[in-house]
């Protein structure tokens, strides 16, 4: 029973009928084009007809009849019929296809129009023959409409019965195959082409570094606020006796550092609610250097011993630097903050006519030398994360410790002033 219910499988009455309609809409769009080649013949064939005009006219219907196939919309529709009646899985067509896929686009238009007339053909020669032939193998006066098939006038009986079923059955392959053959084509020719992937690759990996460039500033944000919440929280519980004053300025500086982690939380919410493009409000947090006097004051807050030294114009610096060049010094405090609390903490920030060059060192505490450092160095999410904005920037990190010291070097191009 396998063979056989391969062989008729083809014939399954939805299926043919579905594949039957998407074959007669081809054939319909193809008739105004039959009609005009026929018109234009006769016109160009007929004595007297003047053929500049005729030329020019024929010119202007063949421009006017080919723009329809390389239209984003009509490819769109051919899709759309694609799907539903030849049961081919096809992605969303883009709105503005590259001219590579709307030329495969118009290749699948022609493929389905003549596919079509060839499928319209068989059948309205098949339709009446079949008929005529069984009614004349029942002994029914045909009238001599089959007059003019000569081939056929011996046929009569049961031979024409059979050759009337026939020719059903074989019109109907012929419908299935044509069918089967566009639906072959279809992923082919409507599906993404090399340059509309492209494309897609290119959109997710955009998407891909947004994404990333949020998770980063998230982490710095929420990972600097939560250090310096945890710091303010043990200071003021060990002085809260005998320091009633530190202990409300520490934590007011955790309200502070909360504040500002949630400003920055509704931010990046924002954003990924929004798809990837920033919110219309305008209150999204965009700190950048001239922020960083309120950073250094609030990380000494926490009891850290730093000594910061900025040189240079800050404000000349490029907004985008700026920006980035912010969020590298507050990853490199919050490390700091981190792993060395206790120790002296060195930042220098110095703005040049080659760009800008931030320096984080400290002491490595008793014990930290050969785990804490190689920690930091190669499985921290911050420093991960300061590396690729570097990266993104062109610039140069180095992140070692030498001589007991753990040292943060990152020098980032970019003239002041440019860019702005």
């Amino acid at each position: 029973m396998g063979p056989i219910l391969r062989i008729v499988a083809p014939l399954a009455a939805r299926r043919l009928v579905r594949r039957g309609v998407h074959l007669l809409l081809g054939g319909v769009i193809l008739l105004p084009y039959v009609l005009l080649v026929i018109g234009f013949v006769q016109l160009f064939t007929e004595p007297g007809t003047p053929y500049v005009p005729a030329a020019v006219l024929a010119a202007v219907t063949f421009v006017i009849g080919t723009v329809p196939p390389f239209l984003p919309a009509m490819r769109a529709l051919e899709i759309t019929a694609t799907r539903g009646l030849l049961d081919v899985d096809l992605p969303d067509p883009a709105a503005d296809p590259p001219w590579e896929s709307r030329l495969f686009g118009a290749g699948w238009y022609v493929l389905h129009l003549l596919s079509g007339g060839v499928a319209v053909t068989a059948i309205l020669f098949a339709a009446p023959t079949s008929v005529l032939l069984v009614v004349r193998g029942l002994g029914a006066d045909d009238g001599g409409d089959m007059a003019g098939l000569s081939l056929l006038d011996g046929v009569t009986g049961g031979w024409a019965v059979l050759l009337g079923l026939a020719l059903v059955v074989a019109t109907a392959y012929l419908v299935a195959g044509l069918g089967a053959l566009l639906a072959w084509f279809a992923p082919l020719l409507l599906g993404p082409s090399p340059a509309e992937l492209r494309l897609a690759m290119e959109a997710q990996a955009q998407e891909f570094a947004e994404r990333n460039r949020l998770a980063r500033e998230l982490h710095d944000s929420v990972g600097h606020a939560l250090t310096v919440t945890t710091l303010q929280a043990a200071a003021a519980r060990r002085v809260l006796d005998s320091d009633p004053e530190f202990a409300r300025r520490a934590l007011l500086a955790v309200e502070e550092a909360g504040r500002a982690a949630m400003e920055d939380l509704d931010h990046v919410l924002g954003v990924l609610r929004a798809g990837g493009a920033a919110p219309d409000s305008g209150a999204s947090p965009q700190r950048t250097l001239a922020d960083l006097p309120r950073l250094i004051d609030d990380t000494r807050t926490t009891g850290m011993d730093l000594e910061a030294t900025v040189d240079g114009d800050l404000a000349a610096v490029p907004p985008a630097l700026s920006r980035e060049a912010y969020r590298i010094v507050q990853e490199g405090l919050t490390n700091a903050a981190r792993h060395a609390a206790h120790v002296p903490v060195r930042l220098r920030v110095a703005a040049t006519a080659e760009g800008l060059d931030i320096d984080v060192s400290n002491p490595l505490p008793d014990g930290a030398a050969a785990g804490g450092a190689s920690g930091r160095a190669n499985g921290g999410r911050g420093l991960r994360g300061m590396r690729e904005r570097v990266r993104l920037l062109r610039g140069e990190l180095s992140a070692q410790a030498a001589d007991g010291v753990w040292r943060v070097r990152v020098h980032l191009p970019g003239r002041a002033g440019e860019g702005r």
